[in-house]
Formats: C-alpha cells, structure tokens, sequence
C-alpha cells in the first residue's frame, strides 16, 4: 500500500502499535511489563555511590539510578521521571528534569517560556499557533511550553484543549511531591504513543487482526534473524551482545571498486529504522565494508543525515583506530528480542 499507515493491534497480550510507509515497516511500539518511559515516580533518595556522580533511589516498581548526588540527602522524597528501558539486572534510569508531553505541547516545568517548532515555517501559521495556544492557563502558569510540529495546521481548540490539559497534569504531579514511594503517571501505552507521536496524515486500522492483514507479521518474522538486506545484494547484520551491538557490513555479490562505499552508505541511510524496530541502544560498533579513507566523509554525512530526524537521541562519536565507527543511543525501546521470545 502507498502513503503512511498506522496500525493498531496486540502481540502476545501486549497493546502494539506499527507504523507503514509505502508497505514498509518504519516504525514499531509494543508494550510490556517493564516501566513505561516517560513514567513518573515520588521516589526516596539512598546513599550516594562514591565514585560514580550518582544515587540508586526506591520506587515501587525497584531500584532507580539518578545520574545526579548534589543537594540531594538521604531518605529525601523527589519527583523522578523514567527515561528509557533498563538493562537486564539493572535500575530503573531516571531523570528530575520531568516532560509533559501530549500531540501538540510538551510542558516542561524547569524551563519557563514558550516555543514553537523550528519545522513551522509560515509566520502566520506560527502566530496562529502561539495564539491559540496562549489560553488563561499558559499565561498564568509559570511552566514552559513547547510547540510540536503537529500544531501545522491543527484545529486551534484542539491546540488550546492540549496544553491546557498538560499544564494540568504538570500542576497535579509537582503538587504531590511528599509521601512514600509511587508512581504518580504510568507513561504512555503504544496507541496513545502512535496518536502522539506520529501525527502527519495517514490511514489507520483498528481492526482485529490488523497486523496479519497488513503484512506487520510477517516483517516481525523477517526481524527474528540479525540479517537485514541492501540493494544491489548487499547486507548487514545486527547483532546485540551483553556489551554493545555490533553491526558487520558486507558487499554480497559485488566485486567492483565502489561497492564498499554503496554498501556502507547503504547501511547509513537504514541502519536508524533498524535499531528503532529492534529497540536496541546502547553502545554500537559498525565493522564497515572496505572503502578508501578519502570516502569516510561521504559516509558520515549520509549517517548523520540519517539519524537527523530519528525518534532516539544518538550521538556519532567517530572512528577508532581499527577503522571502526562508534555510536551511543539511548536505551528508549525494549529489546525486540525480548519481547518476542
């Protein structure tokens, strides 16, 4: 099928939700029984971990790890929100800078002020928006309040109905700050994520079975195996390991002097959509096709250009001295591999 597609459906008991352009799988949310990111806890500050800028904190779902120990005592109650997934055997990561976020606001508390998408071009559509989004609440809050692109042409209702309903949920949480450990919001399942998230047009289907229907199925099977296919025969793997993901790229049938770099720019331009459905993060290591050092530069322009609009923070830390390239990206979806076995 042409043109954006959203899919609404469950896997294994676990609301899910699949993003289709063009027939092709681009993007994948599934539930599970870990905590949501985006999440939000009254946590209890521990002891802070000599050595390592850091404190483990009691939620009720486990151990949270606060990359922070200044101003922070013992036994403390404070507002923490989670950020991503957590290794296996390991805390619960968590940050105290919290995010309101719904389709058209995120509310941001620490950071006061108002600002609109970059992605909004128009002057008068931008004036349209701020208007519309200056509702009694906002002016009389003292929270920030981003803009998100999907404000571009949005009924100016809806857009004032959002941040006032996120400015609510802020003034809720940061008011129940004191007592014991809970949880204050539980984040967001896959189908509101999809409505929020992926806003521009597109057909979505409801119906029982809409994955077997739309071919999401059979996608999911072909991510089962770490090999993922490249025009021209080419392909990589994508394999995860207790200390990074490594990925291994490799020409296929093409012998001539340029197939190195096409496999390698190849690889580039899909290796975000890969590890967004695989969920993986972390560390990543990409053992490249041979390809003259003079061509390096073409391969990082097209890896940044790729990344550039991905839904994960990932930075692009460079070459080592094997002529491998290295990643860090955020843990923010469960392992695939986990939630399908």
């Amino acid at each position: 099928m042409k043109g954006r597609q959203i899919v609404l459906d469950h896997i294994g008991g676990h609301e899910a939700a699949a993003l289709l352009i063009d027939g092709q799988l681009e993007d994948l949310l599934i539930d599970s029984d870990a905590p949501r990111p985006g999440a939000i806890y009254r946590a209890i500050a521990g002891r802070p971990m000599k050595g390592q800028g850091g404190l483990f904190l009691d939620t009720p779902d486990g151990a949270a790890y606060l990359r922070q120990v200044r101003g922070i005592a013992p036994g403390q109650a404070m507002l923490v929100q989670v950020t991503g997934y957590a290794e296996p055997g390991k805390a619960i990561p968590v940050t105290t800078k919290l995010l309101f976020k719904s389709r058209y606001a995120i509310v941001t508390p620490q950071a006061p002020g108002v600002n609109l998408s970059r992605r909004i071009h128009d002057e008068e559509e931008r004036i349209r928006i701020l208007s519309a989004a200056s509702t009694p609440a906002a002016e009389d809050s003292a929270h920030g309040i981003i803009l998100r692109s999907a404000c571009d042409g949005a009924d100016a209702d809806d857009i004032a109905e959002d941040v006032d309903a996120m400015l609510a949920l802020a003034d809720a949480v940061l008011a129940d700050a004191d007592g014991a450990a809970e949880t204050l919001t539980e984040g967001d399942a896959p189908h509101l994520l999809a409505w929020r998230d992926w806003s521009e047009p597109a057909q979505v289907e409801t119906d029982a079975d809409g994955f077997e229907r739309c071919g999401v199925l059979d996608a999911l099977e072909a991510l089962k195996s770490p090999r993922a296919p490249l025009p021209s025969g080419a392909f990589f793997y994508v394999e995860p390991t207790r200390a990074l993901v490594a990925v291994d790229v490799n020409t296929g049938p093409d012998g001539s002097l340029a197939a190195g770099l096409k496999a390698n720019i190849a690889t580039a331009r899909d290796l975000p959509r890969q590890l967004r459905l695989r969920g993986l993060g972390g560390q990543i290591t990409i053992d490249l096709a041979p390809m003259p050092k003079k061509d390096r530069r073409g391969f990082e322009a097209a890896l940044r250009a790729a990344f550039r609009t991905d839904s994960e923070e990932t930075n692009l830390l460079g070459w080592t001295p094997l002529g491998h390239y290295e990643l860090q990206r955020k843990r923010g979806r469960a392992p695939l591999h986990e939630l399908l076995a």
